[in-house]
């Protein structure tokens, strides 16, 4: 059993340049009253609100797209420590883990000094998987986020904010972050799409372009969502979650978090101005080292 003791900030080798401003939809200074209301009534039972936080990297090796991807290097370094390094920056974090079932990741991670958890194979996605290294945490956690292992150039104030965006809407049970799409990804099914409510509530989530217009055509002059794979839960949602049934919308489009969307539960989004360079197939590495050489980031 690992025991995950409080987080403290660590260098990104070399890392420059933070998150640019981002638009935050009904965080903060934009919450409803309704919210805030209830907020207050949270607070007044229970003290700070949902203020006990850890951040977990789910890892497995057999991917069906890029077999052992988490420990394939990048510049120098296995993707899951510069995440890792990544998720250490964020202020929000009480501990950073890395929950895998493979022992070569497990003992790639504590060779870098990251605290692991075992999981089982059996767990279906990232989201099980967090919730079985959550339960085996000797400390307790009231949000628990997700963090994905080929996001390697994930912005810790992205991090910030979506466990913000939690705290600050009792009436959600998930929340996540967006940036904008770019035109030549629209039909990208790698690339998952997202539209939300005037409250930055989601909507719906797609491997396909959304919305969609008549001309089957990408609007230049829309401001279509990529949707980050970084996500925040309630622990007490998360630890029901596996329980939930699978749903239509979430197997036709192999997506967990419509999962959350069909069962009636809300989710909070933010969108932020990020460059997204995921790693999703062995393609992608090359590119990413491109932008990173391009920007003097080590």
């Amino acid at each position: 059993m690992s025991v995950c003791s409080s987080s403290s900030s660590s260098s990104s080798g070399g890392y420059l340049g933070s998150a640019k401003a981002w638009i935050v939809h009904g965080i903060v200074a934009g919450i409803t009253i309704g919210a805030a209301i209830g907020a207050r009534a949270y607070l007044g039972r229970s003290g700070k609100f949902r203020s006990r936080v850890v951040g977990i990297i789910p890892a497995r090796f057999a991917s069906s797209r890029f077999q052992g991807k988490p420990l394939v290097e990048i510049l120098g370094k296995p993707m899951i420590q510069r995440t890792w390094e990544r998720a250490k920056m964020a202020t929000t974090l009480d501990c950073v883990v890395v929950a895998t079932d493979d022992a070569k990741i497990a003992q790639c991670c504590k060779g870098f000094g990251a605290d692991v958890v075992m999981t089982s194979e059996s767990c279906r996605n990232g989201t099980e998987r967090c919730n079985e290294a959550l339960q085996k945490l000797e400390k307790k956690y009231d949000i628990v986020v997700n963090i994905q292992g080929d996001e390697p150039l994930i912005e810790p104030e992205i991090i910030d904010g979506i466990v913000k965006a939690l705290q600050a809407a009792p009436d959600a049970v998930f929340s996540t972050a967006v940036t904008s799409l770019k035109h030549e990804d629209a039909f990208d099914p790698n690339r998952v799409k997202c539209v939300v409510d005037n409250h930055g509530y989601a909507i719906y989530f797609s491997r396909g372009l959304i919305p969609f217009n008549k001309s089957g055509k990408v609007n230049l002059q829309y401001p279509y969502l990529l949707h980050l794979g970084i996500q925040s839960f309630d622990s007490k949602f998360l630890s029901i979650y596996p329980e939930l049934q699978s749903t239509p919308l979430q197997l036709e489009e192999d997506l967990e978090q419509l999962k959350v969307l069909e069962h009636g539960y809300k989710m909070k989004v933010i969108k932020v101005d990020h460059e997204a360079h995921g790693v999703d197939v062995p393609g992608d590495v090359e590119k990413i080292e491109s932008f990173m050489k391009e920007r003097n980031l080590s």
